[in-house]
């Protein structure tokens, strides 16, 4: 058995394309176009590329886009105030926060500052509570491209085992959610897992969001699994390698994502998803206050 390569770049292009002609009928209709904020702090070199790759999305499709680039001095008052005006900004409907954060930036205060219904990345607290009761609002924006991934190559994770390898608040935890939600069985490992080899060899669907270059060998894979790899790390000569050993997984998955080109795609595409549902709550409720006023 050889796995079928999950081509992430092109799903996530006919997705951004789906976005476009969105945003093409509300300027023929004038309306406001979706507005994304990011804010970048500091000039970590990989960070700038990122948010790069995020304005070029958001003049792919249409958007409004404004990156502020704040000093990796800046306070933590500074950054929270910054979060505080674009929460008021009309013309704004998603922030995002580019992380790592400088060590003396509390990250979580920074996530907690930001308006839910702005929070396209899926990170704060109120929207990962809503995604655990089963009421998902705004979804964090890589296990949202997962599940945007299986549902593009026709699989229909109900009834499926899944692993997920990992347990972060930004993608382990809510992959998990997001899984669990789609009806799987879930495990999650993490470092104090025991026999994890064995409990990922049960599953039909694994996600490794570790960010470890090779954790995963073909034999804690089941034949004929989907391999779904998160992890992401830059190695010497600035190569891109994933947590899974991909020559070897492919030869025993029958699906599986490369890195680069898998999973990285989907995650743009996924906050552009969640900012043009941001606009679109914010224009249904524009529609209703003036419905009110009249």
């Amino acid at each position: 058995m050889t796995a079928q390569i999950i081509d992430g770049n092109s799903i996530a292009k006919s997705l951004r394309a789906d976005i476009a002609e969105e945003v093409r009928r509300w300027r023929a209709d004038g309306k406001r176009l979706p507005g994304l904020a990011v804010i970048l702090v500091g000039n970590d070199p990989a960070s700038e590329v990122y948010v790069r790759g995020k304005r070029r999305d958001c003049d792919e499709v249409g958007f409004h886009s404004e990156v502020q680039h704040l000093s990796a001095n800046v306070t933590q008052q500074d950054l929270e105030e910054r979060i505080r005006v674009l929460n008021e900004d009309a013309s704004i409907d998603g922030i995002l926060v580019q992380t790592p954060l400088p060590e003396h930036i509390d990250e979580d205060r920074v996530i907690d500052c930001i308006d839910p219904a702005k929070d396209v990345d899926g990170f704060h607290a109120y929207n990962i509570g809503l995604l655990a009761l089963r009421r998902p609002a705004f979804r964090s924006c890589t296990p949202k491209g997962v599940m945007l991934l299986l549902e593009a190559i026709g699989v229909e994770p109900r009834g499926m085992d899944a692993a997920v390898i990992g347990a972060s608040n930004h993608v382990g935890r809510p992959m998990g959610l997001e899984l669990l939600l789609a009806g799987c069985t879930v495990t999650t490992a993490h470092k104090f897992t025991r026999d994890i080899a064995d409990k990922i060899r049960l599953a039909d669907i694994v996600v490794s969001a570790v960010g470890k270059p090779g954790l995963v060998p073909a034999d804690w894979i089941k034949p004929g699994a989907i391999v779904i790899d998160i992890g992401i790390t830059r190695g010497e000569n600035n190569k891109l390698y994933g947590d899974v050993q991909f020559d070897a997984v492919k030869e025993v998955a029958s699906w599986i994502t490369p890195v680069p080109g898998g999973v990285g795609p989907m995650t743009r595409v996924a906050l552009l998803q969640n900012t043009l549902q941001a606009a679109r709550s914010q224009h249904a409720l524009k529609a209703q206050l003036s419905e009110q006023d009249g």
